[in-house]
């Protein structure tokens, strides 16, 4: 009987076949009629030679992922399995660089659907990225407006949020409007600081090169040859949606991030990104990209945690 073994050393075994081993069980669900073990190091595959052959293909598209993410979740071999892997890997690596923020920092698309994300970027003048919280959407959009004003390639960079928590109604709020507004924009910030020296960026802002606003600040401007980022776009109405996508002027690019499963409006009021993302799904000249589990980059747990609360 034909058979293979696949070194896999026990450091990574957790990377590959997953926690309890979840993703060889796929593997086996997948071939029934092949005999699959794990005994220490190895993986013994015992089988007809066309089952073989067939599990063998799978596997080079799991190294191949592993190679490059150093993890294989269960979403992605589910779409392994089912052929539904699409990735041009020639065109990927670790080292894909968006650019080099403050004191050298290098920051780069770290996951295939960040990476989607700058592609589709440069081929698309509006583009939606959805995902959930530390998946990397406002980071991964910051450093492509970033890279787009250093490469003078637009004139300012703005972004804004909708100001829901509260209300866009901030005279409650101690402080003048600046002192009100930067808590709630911090996240906007942050991402700005690691990728501008912090003079550059003082600069930037006093001269309005970058801007950073509510989004009920966007109205009635129209926008042009400019990168404009609309954060948690989920919290947006379909009017204030509409309001901000119409601002888009010559030589302007948008994109608008936001997480569906975090909406904070009242019960009353519909998401103007979940009407968008089904309007706008295959529309020519937009780009649609969804993030996932598979894309977050802070603590282990944190992909814990959102699976838990799918």
């Amino acid at each position: 009987m034909p058979q293979n073994k696949i070194n896999i050393s026990r450091s990574i075994q957790n990377e590959i076949l997953g926690n309890q081993n979840k993703n060889l069980e796929l593997l086996k669900l997948k071939f029934p009629k092949l005999k699959i073990i794990l005994r220490d190091e190895y993986l013994n595959i015992i089988g007809d030679q066309s089952n073989l052959d067939s599990f063998l293909k799978i596997w080079t598209l799991i190294k191949s992922h592993h190679s490059q993410f150093n993890s294989v979740s269960e979403t992605i071999l589910e779409s392994i399995i089912n052929e539904k892997y699409k990735f041009d890997f020639s065109k990927f690596n670790k080292k894909n660089i968006i650019l080099y923020g403050n004191k050298g920092k290098v920051i780069s698309a770290r996951t295939i659907n960040q990476y989607n994300m700058v592609k589709g970027v440069e081929k698309n003048d509006l583009l939606f990225a959805v995902g959930p919280a530390g998946s990397g959407k406002t980071y991964t959009a910051v450093a492509i407006a970033v890279k787009a004003l250093k490469e003078k390639r637009v004139q300012k960079i703005i972004l804004t949020r909708p100001a829901v928590e509260a209300g866009e109604n901030l005279g409650f709020l101690p402080g003048d409007l600046k002192e009100k507004l930067d808590p709630y924009l911090q996240p906007l910030y942050d991402a700005l600081v690691d990728m501008l020296p912090s003079q550059k960026l003082l600069d930037y802002l006093d001269e309005k090169i970058i801007q950073i606003a509510p989004l009920g600040f966007m109205r009635g401007r129209t926008l042009d040859n400019a990168f404009v980022i609309l954060d948690e776009g989920q919290n947006t109405t379909e009017n204030q949606l509409k309001m901000f996508l119409t601002r888009m002027g010559k030589s302007a690019k948008f994109i608008v991030t936001g997480d569906v499963t975090q909406i904070d409006l009242p019960k009353n009021q519909k998401s103007g990104l979940k009407k968008a993302l089904n309007l706008f799904n295959d529309v020519k000249g937009i780009e649609l990209v969804t993030l996932n589990e598979e894309d977050v980059v802070r603590h282990p747990l944190v992909k814990k945690i959102i699976k838990v609360f799918k």
